[in-house]
């Protein structure tokens, strides 16, 4: 790899990193998806409509692709 077959993943986990090759991946911010989740969660549950957000993500290149 990368010549014969490109590989990627999503979430960034801690396999990527240490896969051999490393893993080309999309990295997702998880302490904010979760902190978003509780707010929008508990305006909710106070009676706001529901509503989405769209978080960045962020593309890491390793040697997979």
């Amino acid at each position: 790899m990368p010549e014969d077959v490109a590989v990627a993943g999503f979430d960034d986990s801690g396999f990527a990193a240490a896969h051999e090759p490393p893993l080309t991946t999309m990295r997702q911010p998880w302490d904010r998806i979760s902190a978003e989740m509780v707010t929008l969660l508990l305006e909710v549950i106070e009676g706001a409509p529901r509503r989405s957000i769209t978080l960045p993500t962020e593309l890491v290149v390793r040697d997979s692709a």
